[in-house]
């Protein structure tokens, strides 16, 4: 059964990237909560999509141009920094995170992020080849989910390069003949972010083993309940 994978955690009961996202998102036993990464001017990795504070919070400032300190005054402390982000997941036994990267710079801060809060086994990566071709350089060991945007499919030699165990597509894209050139090299789907039970349907039926969306309630009906907590037996790892 494919996995579900909360997209920016509950979004529709709380606003995107925060800690009351995520952790309604935990909460409902999502398989992985998919947060966004970015960084502050002073090397502080962040959830937040966008590269500035204007759509969420109305302040015309890039991220990259503040402080943490000054984005915490800015958005008044409902930024959280990937490190509190980690800490919640602690919290929750059962489910992993995925971080989703936009540029290699954030490679660096956010592998460091996840090592000091001793988080490797329970988080993965996404993202466009340069962020994942970053990732990969700073640990072989990484599990990551390659983002592909186009009908192409990516060049033999990015694929060696990043050694994905994931081909994380836009959902409209997949169909029968992508899942199985995935197959064929040993990749597991992911499609994002599917929102309606119809196209969950169609994704569901074509095998893909992973769906994001930001409405998990409406995907866990499809899938099955949640495996409890603890359960040993739990669905393949996300």
């Amino acid at each position: 059964m494919a996995v579900t994978v909360a997209h920016r955690g509950d979004p529709y009961a709380h606003r995107e990237n925060t800690l009351p996202s995520v952790r309604s998102a935990l909460l409902k036993r999502a398989d992985a909560v998919e947060v966004d990464v970015r960084v502050t001017g002073d090397g502080v990795p962040v959830l937040l999509h966008d590269p500035t504070l204007e759509r969420l919070w109305g302040h015309q400032r890039a991220v990259l141009g503040l402080t943490r300190d000054e984005v915490r005054d800015l958005t008044g402390g409902q930024v959280p920094t990937l490190a509190e982000a980690l800490a919640e997941l602690a919290r929750h036994e059962r489910s992993r995170m995925l971080l989703d990267l936009t540029g290699a710079e954030q490679a660096a801060p956010a592998l460091a992020a996840v090592r000091d809060a001793g988080a490797g086994e329970r988080v993965y990566y996404c993202g466009e080849a340069t962020a994942m071709r970053a990732v990969r350089d700073a640990d072989p060991a990484a599990e990551i989910a390659l983002t592909w945007k186009t009908s192409a499919r990516p060049a033999p030699a990015l694929l060696a390069a990043v050694a994905p165990r994931w081909l994380n597509l836009r959902f409209g894209l997949i169909d029968a003949a992508t899942v199985g050139y995935a197959r064929e090299r040993g990749l597991l789907v992911a499609a994002w972010t599917a929102d309606w039970p119809r196209s969950m349907r169609r994704l569901l039926a074509l095998g893909v083993d992973s769906v994001t969306t930001n409405r998990l309630t409406a995907l866990q009906r499809l899938t099955g309940p949640p495996a409890p907590r603890g359960a040993g037996g739990h669905r393949e790892r996300a």
